[in-house]
């Protein structure tokens, strides 16, 4: 949330209430699969029931110009989203992918404390991500 804050992509302080104060601008945050399952490992399965919402919810946002994908799962998710195969644009952290309909699919690892404690992501490595997007919004 502070790197959202940091590309003017959100205002106020995130403390994790629903009431915190914290504002989306100009972007929306949305999950490849909605659940939690269990060791936060979806299966396939879940991945594929929870695609329809996404790919409902990407055609839903008109004025959308690009995705941020955090981490495989939900970089595939896209991809299927589209009716793309993997191998039409495989994940790399950093990578910016063209979709059909113009839309920019970037992709970063995932933001989880295993990857940042681990350094697997670091602060650099994430806003680098969002310093080479695309404007998310019209300005």
């Amino acid at each position: 949330y502070q790197t959202l804050t940091r590309f003017g992509l959100a205002e106020g302080q995130f403390s994790g209430e629903a009431d915190d104060g914290l504002e989306l601008i100009g972007c929306r945050i949305t999950n490849a699969v909605r659940c939690v399952p269990p060791k936060n490992r979806p299966t396939p399965a879940e991945i594929a029931i929870c695609g329809q919402f996404l790919a409902a919810e990407i055609a839903n946002l008109k004025s959308l110009r690009s995705i941020l994908a955090l981490g495989t799962i939900a970089h595939y998710a896209v991809l299927t989203a589209f009716g793309l195969r993997k191998k039409e644009a495989p994940f790399r952290h950093g990578a910016l992918h063209s979709m059909p309909n113009g839309l920019v699919l970037a992709d970063s690892y995932h933001c989880s404390r295993y990857n940042t404690n681990t350094g697997r992501l670091t602060r650099v490595m994430f806003e680098a991500v969002f310093e080479n997007l695309p404007p998310m919004r019209s300005t």
